[in-house]
């Protein structure tokens, strides 16, 4: 672990002369750190690694034109996601975390419950939005899909965002729904490519592109900088930030242990608690709670079989990277 990670956890002493700063963008050893005056200044790490992520509250060290990152504040959550290779963070202090997939091309339940487990893991509220209202035939199905996560109780928001033209304006009453959701809170918004991703930024942050245009000359990356993940404030006042990530297409889960799986899935977890063995994989043990009720036919499970099936996927996915 580098030093600026231990000082994450420990909560030492803030080296003498150094800046508070809100970490806004990062790009490989590279980070944007912006002050407490809402000046944006790129910082380094000491070590060969970058350990901050967007979202980060940060010690910076003034040096010239630039700055060093002394020491990562203790985080409130941090926010995982795996490809093939890596497990990497990519975001931290999150208030919530708006899952936006579209009514077509038809969304993935799998990557879905995902995002939903990941964000359950570290305690952060999601929201799933569903993109493309106005397609009234498939929106309707996809709608109809997403019922066992309205019965787990999970917030759902309609929306009908496109690509800004003079012919395509947004729906103001959802638009207002959205940003009293995100009023005062830092949200990430995470979503396949193609679900609207950039049109909502742009909405809702009219000069993203400005910005960014901006973040990559001061990094003078030379590459595109939508690879990265972004912190944009909605409003002057900076209460209210929108933080836009790579789209995904795969969403692994490695940190998580297989057997608190059922812990963050609401319908499993409801009926965890009713299996005769605590360390029931509700996959074949007599007695378990969540087996009983996949299979009831006194009622309408709680638990739809496709919900049951991505668990057991999920779980000898999670099992195999252990073994």
């Amino acid at each position: 672990m580098s030093k600026l990670a231990q000082q994450a956890r420990s909560g030492a002493a803030p080296v003498l002369g150094t800046q508070p700063g809100l970490v806004v963008a990062s790009f490989g050893r590279h980070v944007l750190v912006e002050t407490e005056t809402g000046q944006r200044v790129i910082c380094h790490p000491r070590g060969k690694k970058n350990q901050a992520v967007v979202g980060d509250r940060v010690r910076w060290l003034p040096s010239q034109d630039e700055g060093t990152l002394e020491k990562i504040e203790e985080r409130s959550n941090l926010f995982y996601r795996q490809d093939e290779m890596r497990t990497k963070s990519f975001a931290a202090n999150l208030d919530q975390v708006l899952i936006l997939i579209a009514a077509e091309p038809e969304f993935s339940e799998s990557q879905l419950t995902r995002a939903l487990i990941a964000a359950e893991a570290e305690r952060i509220t999601p929201i799933i939005a569903l993109n493309k209202s106005d397609l009234t035939e498939p929106f309707g199905r996809a709608w109809t899909k997403l019922a066992p996560y309205r019965t787990m109780g999970y917030k759902m928001l309609p929306l009908a965002i496109k690509p800004k033209t003079a012919t395509a304006l947004p729906d103001e009453a959802q638009t207002s729904e959205l940003l009293d959701l995100m009023r005062g809170k830092k949200t990430l918004v995470l979503g396949p490519s193609g679900t609207g991703k950039s049109s909502l930024t742009n909405l809702l942050v009219p000069h993203a592109r400005v910005l960014t245009a901006e973040i990559s000359q001061a990094l003078n990356s030379g590459k595109h900088t939508t690879t990265s993940t972004t912190l944009y404030w909605v409003d002057d006042a900076r209460t209210t930030a929108l933080i836009d990530s790579p789209g995904f297409q795969e969403f692994g889960l490695n940190h998580i242990e297989p057997m608190q799986l059922a812990n963050y899935m609401p319908d499993f977890k409801a009926h965890a608690q009713d299996c005769k063995f605590y360390n029931c994989t509700h996959l074949h043990e007599p007695g378990c709670g969540v087996i009983s009720e996949v299979k009831s036919t006194a009622s309408p499970s709680s638990i739809s079989a496709s919900r049951y099936r991505l668990y057991s996927e999920l779980f000898a996915e999670l099992s195999q990277t252990r073994y």
